[in-house]
């Protein structure tokens, strides 16, 4: 299969796709809604609330924070990671306006 023609799209299919893309995974998922559970940014271990290698879990965060989801501050060893509450919300307008769309047909195959 040949590469992705991402110029044919226009620049919100593209986004959305991307945005699809990094919650595809169920790690992602599973990070998203611990961070989420916690009301507050979070800075202990991953990996003993998840159950995933270190690695794993370092590598979704960066997905994540690659697309803005989760903001991240170091702090001396460890890191603390919470939602960017601004993009959560425009990701929600994201997703409300395609699953928004009227989707009537008049007749079906």
């Amino acid at each position: 299969m040949g590469i992705t023609k991402t110029e044919i799209y226009t620049d919100g299919q593209n986004k959305l796709a991307s945005l699809l893309k990094v919650l595809g995974h169920p790690a992602r998922i599973a990070i998203l809604q611990y961070i989420i559970s916690q009301k507050a940014c979070i800075c202990n271990d991953l990996v003993e609330e998840l159950g995933l290698a270190q690695a794993t879990i370092s590598q979704h965060l960066k997905e994540l924070k690659n697309l803005g989801i989760i903001k991240g501050a170091i702090e001396g060893k460890s890191v603390c990671y919470c939602i960017d509450e601004k993009v959560w919300k425009e990701i929600q307008s994201e997703f409300n306006a395609f699953f928004n769309q009227d989707v009537k047909v008049s007749q079906c195959c």
